[in-house]
């Protein structure tokens, strides 16, 4: 099992930007608390995906697919800002909910046999 440090980091902010950006959809946006949110979501993910660059666990020494979907959200993290910032609300919206959906997506991957918190939770890791 990978115990390294970086892992724990990931998994933490994960867990933090997965509750955030769900407390963040089910409330009223455009609001100071929505932005104070968010910005603390983005801090999150910010945490969630770079130290990724670091983690080798599918592909030992090198990167794999997952590592071209650390890429993908950091330009959408980008472009969701700025949409909001232009005022073009459908677009952040869209970006917001296309990041949400790929965070819980991973994250069920995660619990997969083989990887590090499917082993830890339920595979005896």
């Amino acid at each position: 099992m990978n115990e390294d440090p970086i892992m724990f980091l990931h998994l933490g902010a994960a867990l933090v930007a997965l509750v955030l950006g769900i407390i963040n959809l089910a409330s009223v946006k455009g609001t100071p608390r929505h932005r104070a949110i968010g910005w603390i979501w983005i801090a999150a993910m910010l945490a969630v995906t770079l130290p990724s660059f670091g983690l080798r666990e599918i592909n030992p020494g090198g990167f794999s697919w997952i590592h071209g979907l650390t890429v993908t959200t950091l330009v959408a993290m980008v472009g969701a800002i700025v949409a909001a910032r232009r005022g073009r609300v459908r677009a952040h919206k869209q970006m917001m909910l296309g990041m949400m959906s790929g965070l819980t997506i991973a994250g069920v991957f995660t619990l997969m046999p083989g990887r590090f918190l499917g082993n830890l939770l339920f595979f005896g890791g």
